[in-house]
């Protein structure tokens, strides 16, 4: 995480909501999709990182995107510039693997 300025993550309710949220967060800026994490009863946190500015660009466009949706139930959201040092053991236990550059190695 020491090349990053910034994490952006947003909180929302179910699936649908969380995976538009993250298109809309790596669509509107140059930000790298973290992972996610079903918090508890359905609630998702979305995590990205990037630099302050497309931290704040990503987690405006992930807002926009759930609250357009009919239903959208937006928790929370947070834009945290130069998180300290010790967030990336966090940050690091939500990262996810992207399976199809894992499966055109082979």
């Amino acid at each position: 995480m020491s090349r990053y300025e910034a994490l952006g993550l947003i909180e929302t309710f179910g699936l649908v909501f969380a995976l538009e949220a993250a298109d809309a967060m790596c669509k509107a800026a140059d930000v790298e999709l973290v992972g996610y994490e079903n918090v508890a009863s359905g609630y998702i946190s979305v995590i990205v990182q990037g630099d302050v500015g497309a931290c704040k660009t990503a987690v405006e466009a992930g807002v926009a995107a759930v609250e357009a949706m009919e239903g959208g139930n937006l928790y929370s959201s947070i834009v945290i510039p130069r998180p300290h040092q010790d967030l990336a053991k966090i940050v690091k236990r939500y990262a996810i693997t992207n399976p199809l550059a894992e499966t055109e190695a082979e």
